[in-house]
């Protein structure tokens, strides 16, 4: 099948930056969304032009490098799926598709569909640790964690952070990244002597990132490939709130 592609091409972060239109003939409906744009890459080598640059590793669904807006969504129209896994058998022929980057403030344009998502790591950076000093590799139960709260920590903990919950949000807020990383920590026996400390740490850093306001609209939760549920942020929204409260670093 051929897909009409309307691309987002940005030489760097100085340049303005247009959409340019590419056909791509002779798609396989096995190929996954990245593998399409290696083919057009391909050509366009072959023809003397730049490649679109797009951010990709591990094209498994679990590095979280990999995203763009496709029509406007983050990660394309499947819900629940990375841009890496989704296949173009979801498409049909003729198709035409707007590729732009993540938008946000705290990702600037690098080029093309790639951003720099470094505010996160220092996001990561500003809290996103314990200090409980484990030694050895512990017996499994020697920490005895209820079923219901281990599985909360694990469901958060299955963010990849990348990025699609900031660039689906009218704020490009970016709380149910930092939702996912304070509660799959807040919940657990290990995570608890710095839990207050974190939450203020991680909420005054999004800050200074610039990320917005979390409006509980929603858009994060509907395109999170990961689905994280938005009660993260209300776990966050209540330990920041007692932190505050308390006076505790």
């Amino acid at each position: 099948m051929k897909i009409i592609l309307h691309i987002w091409r940005q030489r760097n972060s100085a340049d303005k930056g247009s959409m340019v239109r590419y056909e791509v003939p002779n798609v396989s409906e096995h190929m996954s969304f990245l593998e399409m744009l290696d083919v057009l890459n391909e050509d366009l080598i072959a023809k003397n032009q730049d490649p679109v640059a797009f951010d990709h590793d591990c094209r498994e669904g679990i590095c979280g490098m990999c995203g763009c807006m496709v029509n406007g969504v983050a990660h394309g129209p499947l819900p629940g799926t990375t841009l890496c896994q989704l296949h173009m058998r979801h498409f049909k022929d003729g198709d035409e598709l707007y590729l732009e980057p993540w938008r946000a403030r705290a990702f600037p344009v690098v080029k093309d569909l790639v951003v720099d998502r470094s505010s996160f790591d220092r996001l990561i950076a500003a809290g996103g640790f314990i200090s409980v000093s484990t030694g050895s590799a512990p017996d499994g139960n020697a920490v005895l964690v209820p079923k219901e709260e281990s599985d909360r920590s694990m469901d958060a903990a299955a963010c990849i952070g990348c990025g699609a919950c900031v660039a689906m949000c009218p704020n490009a807020s970016a709380s149910l990244f930092m939702g996912a990383k304070i509660a799959h920590l807040g919940l657990l026996p290990q995570g608890q002597p710095e839990r207050e400390r974190r939450v203020k740490a991680m909420v005054t850093q999004a800050n200074r990132e610039l990320f917005g306001s979390c409006t509980n609209i929603g858009e994060c939760e509907a395109v999170c490939p990961k689905e994280i549920k938005l009660e993260v942020i209300a776990r966050m929204n209540r330990d920041f709130l007692k932190a505050s409260w308390t006076g505790r670093e």
